[in-house]
């Protein structure tokens, strides 16, 4: 398995990003869907990594710079036949080591209160995430939850 920084051009990652973007909305209500789509991921702002096994997307990651101090984690997803591979952590690692490479001093992250995202609040805290007010252009709302890490 390979991480790479990925340019969106591939149909086999737009498959795995629409279905990222199809969960969040038969999850949560519109107004608490902020998952970024192709456009927003592709924004000079944000960078995005692919996970690989030979050819086969495993899972993406993409960082947003919110401040030359600070980034937040968008569109973490696990390919469904992927899951239980250690596909997350991986990427998690790797985002959070990028992360501290710029120089940031902060990483933050809003995801869903719903049951279907347990697994995604148990990643994050058993790596040091702990939960915050919400940040940046977010706003309190009762389908979502902000964890953050100093580094």
């Amino acid at each position: 398995m390979y991480i790479e920084v990925d340019d969106l051009s591939r149909e086999d990652v737009h498959g795995l990003l629409a279905e990222h973007l199809a969960d969040m909305r038969a999850t949560s209500p519109p107004e608490s869907v902020h998952a970024l789509d192709l456009s927003g991921l592709r924004d000079p702002s944000v960078t995005v990594w692919t996970l690989w096994d030979e050819e086969a997307v495993l899972g993406t990651v993409a960082l947003r710079e919110l401040s030359a101090a600070e980034g937040e984690i968008k569109s973490m997803r696990t390919a469904t036949e992927a899951r239980g591979r250690g596909v997350a952590t991986r990427l998690l690692t790797h985002l959070v080591d990028e992360a501290r490479a710029r120089g940031y001093v902060r990483l933050s992250l809003e995801t869903g209160t719903e049951d279907f995202f347990a697994p995604a609040r148990r990643l994050y805290t058993e790596h040091g995430f702990t939960e915050c007010p919400p940040f940046g252009d977010y706003d309190n709302d009762p389908n979502s939850i902000f964890f953050t890490l100093a580094l």
